[in-house]
């Protein structure tokens, strides 16, 4: 089975499934319709595998779908995948958490009609920690994504807008809170992701010393009295 909603599964990832497997597009299926095509296999002796984009840990709608598997005694393990923020972030060349600049990257979104957000859950609080945002299922809000950051964070804050990252189609637009909204124009995709944050294209940052000649560690101790001898 595989999630087609909105295209958000690239067509080529099918060219692995083996020859004879049953592709069903769970697109314009409901969550009970989709469980009882589970179950139906399930009885019938085949496996199934429930193809999603992204990873299953966030958004992903994965925690009610396994509650009915256990519920039915439908055993099942689950596949880590790439989140659109690491896949992103691969394809900006950055790292997110630069040395005393942002050591925290925080995945959210706005409210929309599937999920409310939790009292507290604002942009604005997570903005005022100075972390580096995620934003996901936000880019038709990006005006009031703007107004809620640019106080916090500042007009020339960095900016980065990926379609559809790791695809062959990949876009980026890199800009600041003051210029993204002009820089992508009518470009509304859902399926982008916001990263708002001062390491975003950062040259100017402090070097971990994790990897400095002098630092003691338990890989490599350093001096007379290393803090790890029975390491060395």
């Amino acid at each position: 089975m595989r999630e087609a909603y909105r295209g958000v599964v690239p067509e080529g990832v099918l060219a692995h499934c083996p020859p004879g497997a049953r592709i069903v597009n769970t697109a314009p299926l409901s969550l009970e319709a989709i469980i009882a095509e589970i179950a139906a296999a399930h009885a019938v002796g085949k496996d199934v595998a429930r193809l999603h984009s992204g990873d299953l840990s966030i958004w992903s709608a994965m925690g009610e779908q396994l509650r009915r598997l256990r519920a039915l005694g439908i055993s099942y393990t689950v596949t880590p995948g790439v989140p659109a923020f690491s896949a992103a972030a691969a394809a900006l060349e950055a790292e997110l958490t630069l040395p005393g600049l942002a050591q925290s990257v925080v995945l959210t979104r706005t409210p929309g009609r599937a999920s409310a957000m939790p009292e507290g859950e604002q942009l604005a609080a997570f903005a005022a920690t100075g972390a580096v945002l995620a934003i996901h299922l936000s880019i038709h809000l990006l005006d009031k994504v703007i107004a809620e950051l640019a106080p916090h964070y500042g007009a020339n804050c960095p900016v980065a807008i990926v379609w559809r990252a790791s695809w062959p189609d990949q876009r980026i637009v890199r800009a600041t809170l003051a210029t993204v909204d002009a820089a992508i124009g009518t470009e509304l995709e859902r399926t982008a992701l916001i990263l708002v944050g001062r390491t975003l294209g950062a040259e100017q940052f402090t070097e971990s010393r994790l990897s400095a000649v002098d630092y003691d560690r338990r890989y490599r101790p350093v001096g007379a009295a290393p803090r790890f001898p029975e390491a060395s």
